[in-house]
């Protein structure tokens, strides 16, 4: 019986090959994109699944408040937090402080490596997180100064290891960076996945930042606040419940503002939502976007939704054509339920073979999709356990079984009703009811299509207006370098920044050259007790602050608005010996200060230092237009590890580099030239924008497209079924045009009924995904008649192309009958 049902069901797909490639197409289509789009979605929320420990690792999140103001929102905190909450709170069981060491230069004998990223933990972070050791004890790797863990990747590198026999290399004494000590190899463990907040390739011995770095405040302090930590409850314990007793721990260590000159919040966020949904500043991991990912999710769902009401609405609109069918098969002894088998049948049938296709489209497809995604996905990740378990794995399966059974299941329900005698007696005519159906799921495809292009426009004129808006700096043509990190820094450093940066000036193509801590597009430090030296010494305001060269503004093209530049005598190696400062706008506006001019020869005191302004710079985006600009104020600190900012002539760009690396080379020696241009790396802060707004554009094209063969379809039957009245209408004087306009308005007017359900739902989910950026488009009425128009043009083309080939046929083949 199940080998007829298939046998039956093969037929009648060859013999109505037009639908059943549309279908088969659709389905192809809808299920590849989703296919695509769950990869990307599942790994995305497979991050940091591979600890074993993962449901009860936290990190703690400091939230600093001024003046009843919000001033800070990150995870970088004092370092004498963990031991406090360890030390006042029996519910956690493990802690590790973490101190990201940047990118290092490992030296072994006459060997470098360079660019590698490293931190520094406790050993207690070993136990906390699961990274497999290759080699060494994992268990007491850390315990001692001068330690190091190293990758995998990283000690094959160093150690030209060709074989999985690590053990030898333990023991062997590198040198990292600048360091006038050794540190000695106790461990080589697995590269660090892909799927992991931290990425590294060396850890360091958090003991080696207090002892031999003599960083003694990176021990236990409540002052200085450069540190990361993580918290390990014990199994059971309610986080949300813990971070309610935590407001009486800021008020027993902090004394409300009295300890750091500010009012500190914690709590504590899980180690599995920091991915997806970290808005924290000084962001130390590698971060993704719930938006995103989400809104790719919703997407995959429409898209194989669509193709699906396709199927349903092309089975329904045939139940004419297949009337006689049925009233034959019911005739000759066949039952309602083995009409449904059979129906049932038919959309599994179709439904696999579709797979199979998606299946081929995806393999040939992923190359592509990776590049878009940046990531090395496959068909693997959509196994892969994320937030939730195994769920996005089990709806998968869940969502394409359900799918083929409802698509299937109201075609064959509807085939399978109808009554033999009045079929075959001619008196059968299509349900009232499944015409007001297929009316229904074409306006829902519509209006998601409406949706989709009306998203399409706003994303990409967002995106747009962000890459094309004026920052207040010029980071065109400028070529970052990384400062020195093997370098003897001593009271010559700045006649040293100063000689090698007038250098660069002597270079043909090189138009200006300067040193800063930070460049545009990095997060810069915060000052947190700045006031006017003669305003209220209660009032203190938090400002962010860089060091600066003295050609720093002209190199970025950065505008005075009062007072004058910093000159070579505004510059000490003695950092108490320094006075002067320029702040920005928004920092003469947070002190008082009724003008930029006004603020001119005026003091103000950071912390215990005072300073005095000499000039006032116009405000500047340091960071992407999700965020507001703050009160900045720019010291003129030159440090040997700086970075470097070189403006270069557009012409001759290789020529000019090369001589630039020249010159760094013979006067930082045994350094590497490591650079990048500024442009990139700043609109690199766009990155998750640019995908959602690429993966927008594509896949919300595949379901226009996948609309569009479901209305080709519907638009055939219909054809098909008015033959005749085609025909008799030529012949009465009809013109094309006007068989045209009688097969179309039919269609068009379901159209503009999913364009007024779609626009408000478009404005809606589009208005509150620009609220994530502090400066963004307005939502123009005039979007919302672009993408109607479109989503008009593209249907009246789509019904266009069968209409009017059906307008110019010959009537008298379709009356010659009559």
């Amino acid at each position: 019986m199940i080998k007829n049902y298939f046998k039956t069901a093969w037929r009648s797909l060859l013999k109505n090959k037009v639908f059943s490639l549309i279908n088969i197409m659709g389905l192809s289509l809808g299920m590849a994109a989703c296919l695509l789009i769950l990869q990307y979605v599942n790994f995305e929320l497979s991050y940091d699944h591979f600890n074993d420990n993962a449901s009860d690792i936290y990190r703690v999140v400091n939230d600093r408040y001024q003046n009843n103001k919000l001033i800070q929102h990150g995870t970088i905190t004092y370092s004498a937090v963990s031991k406090a909450m360890k030390d006042d709170y029996p519910e956690v069981a493990n802690y590790s402080r973490l101190l990201p060491t940047g990118t290092q230069i490992i030296t072994y004998n006459d060997k470098k490596i360079p660019k590698e990223g490293s931190i520094a933990v406790d050993n207690s972070f070993l136990s906390m997180f699961s990274y497999p050791f290759l080699a060494g004890d994992s268990k007491t790797a850390l315990k001692e100064a001068n330690t190091v863990v190293l990758s995998e990747k990283l000690a094959r590198k160093l150690f030209d290891i060709h074989n999985n026999n690590f053990d030898p290399y333990i023991g062997k004494m590198i040198t990292v960076s600048q360091d006038t000590f050794p540190s000695k190899v106790v461990g080589i463990m697995k590269d660090v996945p892909e799927n992991s907040l931290l990425q590294f390739d060396m850890i360091l011995s958090y003991q080696t930042i207090i002892h031999s770095y003599g960083n003694k405040q990176a021990d236990y302090d409540f002052t200085d606040s450069d540190y990361w930590h993580y918290i390990q409850l014990k199994p059971g314990t309610d986080y949300k419940a813990f971070n309610a007793k935590l407001g009486a721990f800021s008020q027993r260590h902090f004394q409300g503002n009295k300890v750091s000159g500010s009012v500190e919040k914690f709590y504590l966020q899980p180690l599995l939502n920091a991915h997806l949904y970290s808005d924290t500043e000084y962001e130390i991991g590698q971060t993704g976007s719930s938006n995103v990912v989400w809104g790719l999710l919703i997407i995959a769902l429409f898209i194989i939704g669509i193709a699906w009401v396709n199927y349903i609405n092309l089975a329904t609109a045939r139940s004419v054509e297949r009337a006689k069918e049925v009233g034959v098969r019911k005739v000759t002894g066949a039952t309602r339920g083995q009409l449904i088998r059979q129906f049932l049948t038919e959309s599994f049938l179709i439904n696999v073979i579709a797979l199979i296709i998606a299946l081929v489209m995806v393999y040939l497809a992923q190359g592509i999709f990776n590049d878009l995604v940046q990531h090395q996905l496959s068909f693997a990740y959509l196994f892969k356990k994320g937030l939730g378990g195994y769920l996005i794995t089990i709806s998968l399966i869940a969502i394409i079984l359900v799918g083929i059974f409802i698509s299937g299941f109201y075609p064959a329900f509807v085939l399978s009703s109808f009554k033999p005698i009045l079929v075959l007696k001619g008196r059968f005519s299509s349900s009232k009811k499944g015409a007001v159906l297929r009316k229904g799921l074409v306006i829902g495809q519509f209006a998601i299509t409406v949706v989709l292009i009306t998203g399409s426009f706003v994303v990409y004129r967002q995106i747009k207006f962000m890459n094309s808006q004026k920052l207040g700096i010029n980071i065109d043509q400028v070529l970052v370098i990384n400062g020195p990190s093997v370098v003897k820094q001593d009271t010559t450093f700045v006649t040293r920044t100063r000689a090698f940066v007038n250098e660069m000036d002597q270079i043909p193509g090189v138009k200006n050259a300067a040193t800063s801590f930070w460049v545009p597009g990095n997060e810069m430090g915060r000052n947190f007790g700045v006031r006017a030296f003669d305003g209220d010494p209660n009032t203190r305001y938090t400002m962010r602050f860089d060091g600066v060269s003295a050609d720093y503004l002209k190199t970025y093209n950065m505008q005075m608005v009062a007072g004058r530049n910093f000159v070579e005598t505004d510059y000490n190696p003695d950092f108490q010996k320094l006075h002067n400062v320029i702040l920005n706008q928004n920092a003469i506006k947070t002190l008082g200060f009724s003008s930029p001019a006004s603020a001119i020869g005026h003091s103000i005191m950071n912390g215990n230092k005072k300073w005095d302004i000499i000039g006032v710079v116009a405000d500047f985006h340091q960071k992407s237009l999700r965020y507001t600009i703050e009160p900045t104020l720019l010291e003129p600190v030159l440090n040997i590890q700086s970075q470097i900012s070189i403006k270069i002539d557009a012409k001759n760009i290789e020529a000019t580099v090369t001589a630039v690396k020249a010159k760094y080379m013979s006067f930082f020696p045994g350094n590497l030239f490591d650079y990048g241009f500024l442009d990139e790396q700043f609109n690199a802060q766009y990155k998750n924008d640019e995908l959602f707004g690429k993966a927008f554009s594509i896949f919300g094209s595949f379901a226009i497209f996948i609309a569009c063969l479901g209305l080709l379809g519907l638009s055939l039957f219909a054809t098909l079924q008015r033959t005749k009245e085609i025909g008799v209408r030529k012949v009465l004087g009809a013109s094309i045009s006007n068989i045209v306009l009688l097969l179309s308005k039919d269609f068009i007017k379901l159209v503009v009924i999913a364009i007024g359900i779609a626009i408000p739902i478009a404005w809606w989910i589009l208005h509150n995904w620009l609220q994530d950026f502090a400066y963004r488009i307005n939502i123009s009425w005039w979007i919302f008649g672009l993408s109607g128009i479109v989503a008009i043009a593209v249907a009246l083309a789509t019904i266009s192309f069968q209409a009017i080939k059906a307008a110019g046929a010959n009537p008298v083949k379709s009356l010659r009958s009559e």
